[in-house]
């Protein structure tokens, strides 16, 4: 059965004025955590006189608020019989070729059609395999990355794996397209964590913060763009996305991190191609959770990532490639 969704109206007193929005949901909406309230204002269910705003939005008092409350996310994810792309699978594990925009797990606005709704069709006992909402889920891809990504299948093999991640015993290694024109090889080496103010982002650009370490390899230069391959050191969110947009080279059609640009020519065309952030896990390697033994995995270039390329190789009749093509 759906729930149905809490609408609240309230009216914004004069002596609000100057408060950010977000706070003052907080303040007035006690019953709502502060990442219930972030989650809401990112979904666009906070309109102020009818508009949606962003969280640093500076009230004026006076405005009428209205507020959408969806219902909970069930505490369990219900299995479905959606298509998956297995690149391997035994006792312990599962390994899948994820397709661009499905939602790896459950969460706000997404409570069906992701892939662990998928697995749990796919894959017998997998449920309650490191919680309800997230069952054998090692390690996650943006909705809109493609690619390589492992499962568990039960709680060894999860805690096995989990530790290989965490001891930085996995090789990850993806394709993405750029703008501009980056040096032929980069090592990023930074200070990493949520943007101080655009709280929906994350930036390399800190004092302090946890370490996030991204290597880049040109593979090829096209006009205006590029293809280069990224070795994964650490595993920030949006880590690749950060640091190449911060390096001034930004993924093709990744509206949060600047790489949506209005351009013309051959890269007008990979972006209309694509409609996604340019980026995919096209290797993995990591030790069996079992035997030790060292797995070695790769995901082909998914039509549209393919697609874009052959329009960014048609304007470039003499690519420059790093010798790594």
């Amino acid at each position: 059965m759906v729930g149905v969704a809490d609408e609240r109206s309230h009216a914004v007193p004069a002596e609000a004025r100057g408060e950010r929005l977000d706070a003052y949901l907080a303040r007035v909406f006690p019953d709502l955590s502060r990442s219930r309230i972030q989650a809401l204002l990112e979904t666009g269910d906070v309109q102020v006189d009818g508009r949606v705003r962003k969280a640093s939005h500076r009230l004026s008092g006076g405005e009428s608020l209205l507020v959408r409350v969806p219902p909970p996310v069930p505490a369990e994810a219900l299995p479905e019989d959606l298509p998956l792309t297995l690149l391997y699978e035994d006792a312990d594990l599962v390994v899948l070729d994820k397709a661009a925009g499905m939602v790896v797990h459950p969460g706000a606005g997404h409570d069906r059609g992701t892939l662990v709704n998928a697995l749990l069709h796919r894959v017998a006992d997998l449920r309650g395999v490191g919680g309800e909402l997230r069952p054998g889920i090692v390690h996650r891809l943006d909705k809109d990355t493609s690619g390589c990504i492992v499962v568990a299948k039960h709680a060894q093999a999860l805690a096995a794996l989990q530790a290989a991640f965490k001891s930085r015993d996995v090789d990850k290694t993806y394709l993405a397209l750029v703008h501009g024109k980056p040096p032929a090889e980069g090592r990023i080496d930074t200070h990493f964590g949520r943007h101080p103010v655009h709280r929906q982002r994350f930036t390399g650009r800190l004092k302090e913060g946890k370490r996030a370490v991204t290597v880049f390899h040109t593979r090829e230069h096209f006009q205006g763009a590029a293809l280069v391959e990224v070795e994964l050191h650490t595993g920030r969110t949006h880590q690749i996305r950060v640091h190449l947009s911060e390096a001034g080279h930004p993924l093709l059609c990744d509206e949060l991190y600047g790489g949506a640009r209005k351009v013309k020519g051959p890269v007008a065309q990979a972006q209309e191609v694509l409609g996604r952030q340019a980026l995919h896990a096209w290797k993995l390697e990591f030790p069996h959770p079992r035997t030790g033994q060292r797995l070695h995995f790769e995901a082909p270039l998914p039509a549209d990532f393919k697609s874009a390329l052959e329009a960014l190789r048609a304007a470039t009749p003499s690519p420059s490639g790093t010798g790594k093509g």
